[in-house]
């Protein structure tokens, strides 16, 4: 008996991780909603600003290749958006 690992292709991975990127995406244009209707701070509404901008960066890196490194950007980076925003008194 041969036991053979069956993985996702490249090709497959880096589609599921443009797919994870864009529904991070949507979360933080919602969640960005949200704080335009709630009156919230513009040093608030920037960061989540910055977190869809990061959103596109990262499937942008993921078209050309570069999944891993754009999911390691995209942990840090919502990592640090939402560690500022509670700093910063956000939530």
């Amino acid at each position: 008996m041969t036991s053979t690992q069956q993985g996702l292709t490249p090709r497959q991975a880096r589609r599921v991780r443009m797919a994870i990127a864009a529904a991070a995406m949507v979360v933080m244009a919602v969640v960005l909603v949200i704080q335009l209707g709630d009156g919230s701070s513009l040093q608030s509404i920037g960061l989540y600003g910055a977190a869809f901008i990061l959103s596109g960066a990262v499937i942008e890196m993921s078209r050309r290749g570069r999944t891993r490194l754009g999911m390691a950007v995209l942990g840090a980076g919502f990592v640090l958006v939402l560690g500022a925003d509670w700093w910063l008194g956000g939530f």
